[in-house]
């Protein structure tokens, strides 16, 4: 009888271990947090998932200790309490430099990991991201290149009260722009992140970027796109900024170094030519140097009364 149920027992186990893939594909994966399209979203996963066994180990060492500890000490057993010890100093010492240790093994990466995202140096395309009630502005800077990005006008128009409109029927309800933040692969790219009315914060999951847009203050941030990894990444501001703030996404449009060279070139002309003051009408072909027109019947009458 108990060979039959370690068996049935066994095989349960299998079949679970052989769902185990069917679950991540279902979203279990998703519970954690995402591995990212950059490196420095990558050292971002690899520091959380090093502190969460940590976090593991010292939950199972402790947690083990006391349930050992109420089992093996209960008063069913006929165990005493020894209510004269008040102190031991060997204890303590353990106590004292065991989290000692565990601190500056969880501090060395994640020192290393913070002094990496703060390195803006070397970086090829600078780009000026402002927030405001509720978009963002983006301005290349070395390019003369700036448009807004605002919430797409079909989820805007779904998330009207009685619109009448399946926000369902929307894709990506809420989680689309009308001009996509355009940005090549396999470069650098610092932002230059700032707010032009109340705190904003400009979040992108994928890309391990999370910054805090100020008013009167510039923040930076950078990422960098692998080369194999085009595509759009979607994002949303992370700070409570007011009324409409959860529909204030934020939509990256990767392209390749090719298109995305082409992309700004045709929009700085585009805007150039926008910008351009509108140039006088040329005159009419056999008019120049020609006498001026005689005067008018009106005009004469005027003149012959004035002489008379």
């Amino acid at each position: 009888m108990i060979r039959e149920k370690l068996a049935s027992l066994v095989f349960a186990l299998a079949a679970c271990a052989g769902a185990l893939p069917v679950y991540a594909e279902s979203g279990w994966n998703q519970l954690n947090m995402t591995r990212g399209v950059t490196h420095i979203s990558r050292e971002i996963y690899g520091l959380h998932m090093k502190i969460f066994w940590i976090c593991v180990v010292i939950g199972v060492i402790v947690f083990g200790v006391m349930i050992w500890s109420i089992i093996s000490y209960r008063k069913s057993r006929g165990a005493v309490p020894d209510v004269t010890l008040v102190h031991n100093t060997k204890v303590e010492i353990v106590w004292t430099i065991v989290p000692v240790i565990i601190l500056v093994v969880m501090a060395v990466p994640a020192a290393k990991t913070l002094i990496e995202i703060e390195d803006t140096t070397r970086t090829e395309l600078t780009v000026k991201v402002t927030g405001f009630q509720w978009g963002w502005e983006y301005d290349y800077l070395d390019d003369g290149v700036m448009y807004y990005s605002r919430l797409d006008h079909k989820s805007d128009a779904a998330r009207e009260l009685a619109s009448g409109i399946d926000p369902n029927s929307v894709e990506h309800y809420l989680l689309n722009v009308d001009h996509p933040f355009v940005v090549p692969v396999d470069t650098k790219v610092r932002l230059l992140v700032t707010g032009a009315d109340v705190i904003h914060s400009w979040w992108v999951p994928a890309f391990g970027v999370k910054k805090d847009a100020i008013p009167g203050f510039v923040n930076e941030a950078w990422f960098k796109i692998d080369k194999d990894k085009p595509g759009l990444y979607r994002g949303q501001c992370a700070e409570l900024c007011g009324r409409d703030h959860g529909f204030m996404p934020i939509v990256v449009d990767a392209r390749s170094k090719e298109d995305f060279a082409a992309w700004l070139k045709q929009k700085a002309a585009e805007q150039k030519q926008a910008a351009a003051p509108a140039t006088p009408a040329a005159a009419p072909a056999g008019t120049a140097g020609t006498a001026p027109a005689a005067p008018t019947a009106v005009a004469a009458a005027a003149s012959g009364a004035g002489t008379s």
